[in-house]
């Protein structure tokens, strides 16, 4: 992994985690409050650069120093994106994906990986064979990692939204409308002359063959 020397370029932010420069070039950002960005990378240099340049988008950040730390954060819930570095000792970033895909509550989550190193059709392929929304390979550019990272969640926060709506308007025309309730099935011998036993017909239809 590059240290945040290489990582970030002169147009890099002066602020610190959590600070905000003012808005962004191209529109402010409409990301919920509530939901963070999990920033997972194990080198700290790394993890306080890519903090600088994403602080711009007013948003609440996490940050793990290693997949099974990612895993954790994931599985207790408000991660709304994660920015996941491919190459790091124990669990890869493609080992965090896939364990994520295989769970209900994770799989949504959109995933930007990074690489230091040079791009491979292999790396490729199995990134978005997983479902990963963009591969980044560093050095990153500040302004263009935070603007790919405001459309990605933007994008799928109006996925969520509109979901929600389809639901909703679901659930408000079955009360509206309740399904007519299915008129039981008659029993088989409801039929037959009342007082007679259920296996008269069959004996009388034996004695007619003898």
């Amino acid at each position: 992994m590059l240290r945040c020397a290489l990582l970030v370029g002169r147009r890099s932010p002066s602020v610190g985690p959590g600070q905000s420069s003012g808005p962004l070039r191209g529109g402010t950002c409409a990301m919920p409050p509530n939901a963070r960005i999990l920033i997972v990378d194990d080198h700290e240099d790394t993890l306080y650069a890519l903090e600088s340049a994403l602080a711009p988008l007013g948003h609440l950040l996490g940050r793990a120093t290693s997949g099974d730390e990612a895993l954790k954060q994931l599985l207790r819930g408000n991660v709304g994106l994660l920015l996941l570095d491919v190459h790091m000792p124990g669990t890869g970033g493609l080992d965090v994906v896939r364990y994520m895909r295989r769970l209900e509550q994770t799989q949504h989550i959109p995933v930007v990986l990074l690489t230091g190193f040079a791009r491979d059709r292999q790396l490729g392929a199995a990134a978005y064979g997983l479902g990963v929304a963009d591969l980044v390979t560093k050095p990153v550019d500040p302004w263009a990692l935070r603007t790919k990272i405001r459309h990605l969640y933007d994008a799928h926060q109006r996925r969520l939204a509109l979901e929600a709506e389809v639901r909703a308007l679901r659930a408000r025309l079955e009360e509206r409308n309740p399904a007519p309730a299915h008129p039981a099935l008659p029993h088989p011998h409801a039929h037959m002359a009342p007082g007679r036993p259920a296996g008269a017909q069959t004996g009388e239809l034996e004695r007619d063959r003898t």
